[in-house]
């Protein structure tokens, strides 16, 4: 069976994907993050898909809303609940031997996977997160202050470009007095709304993660800052408690979407090796 072209609906709009065919009993779900299509950066998703394939796991990738090939209003990451519930019973559909499905996103499609986790489904079996995307403007630049400026102060090119005139002093430092001021802000109350919103969407991340019982990967990038901002967060103890019952790993020198072969090939791995797991124990 080869790589199939599919359509599917979401709240009255179609929606297309790729679905790649394997033998297994638990296939993976490709979320895509905006702005981004079912290709994914430098062909991510597709060299992905097509390496499960190889080992006999089968796995759709799609376009939400709005984005590719897909009809309708581009949505906000925190609003895809409702295509991915669609997406897995297109999967399903198409691939009668599935059982379960694990999730899989990168960036804001692995923090809208933490969302819909808040609408408990038996055909989700585990998640893999890779950079999950939880930025606001207090945390932003707290990871600014502790992760670029301290390495720009280590850099010898720095004080090169600094000492040439390549670098004008005081806007410079005007734009970290901006960002430590940032930092020190007082965090925006969330919402009491049950709707998630730009304000409130990390409250649910939360709320998902913690009422899900499958599990959970993370697997983060050592060189990039939105990876970092989420282990930060993780700092605070009732994250540190979900963060204990995850598999976590750190790609060495890696940037945000894995670019070079190296970190991909990592990715790809890690994740045949966890979707094994859930077949074996299957």
């Amino acid at each position: 069976m080869a790589e199939q072209y599919i359509q599917f609906g979401a709240a009255g709009q179609l929606l297309s994907a790729i679905v790649h065919p394997g033998d297994a009993h638990i296939g993976v779900l490709l979320v895509v993050g905006g702005p981004q299509y079912r290709v994914g950066s430098h062909r991510q998703f597709v060299k992905l898909s097509r390496y499960l394939s190889a080992h006999q796991v089968p796995s759709m990738r799609f376009d939400s809303r709005g984005m590719g090939d897909s009809s309708g209003e581009k949505l906000a990451f925190y609003q895809q609940d409702e295509d991915i519930s669609q997406a897995i019973a297109a999967f399903f559909r198409h691939c009668p031997g599935l059982q379960q499905v694990i999730l899989w996103g990168l960036c804001d499609a692995a923090s809208a996977i933490l969302i819909a986790l808040n609408k408990p489904d038996p055909r989700i079996a585990a998640v893999v997160l890779l950079n999950p995307w939880v930025r606001q403007n207090q945390s932003h630049a707290k990871t600014l202050l502790r992760h670029y400026y301290l390495n720009r102060l280590r850099q010898k090119q720095f004080w090169q470009k600094l000492l040439s005139g390549g670098i004008a002093p005081l806007a410079s430092l005007k734009q970290l007095w901006h960002t430590v001021k940032t930092s020190t802000a007082p965090k925006p109350i969330s919402e009491a709304s049950t709707e998630v919103t730009a304000h409130n969407y990390i409250d649910a991340m939360y709320q998902g993660w913690q009422a899900f019982s499958g599990n959970i990967m993370l697997i983060s990038s050592a060189d990039d800052l939105t990876a970092q901002e989420f282990l930060a967060l993780c700092q605070q103890p009732k994250w540190q408690q979900l963060l204990a019952r995850c598999q976590q790993h750190s790609i060495a020198n890696a940037d945000h979407t894995f670019s070079c072969q190296a970190w991909r090939e990592q990715v790809e791995q890690l994740t045949l090796q966890f979707v094994q797991q859930h077949n074996t124990a299957k």
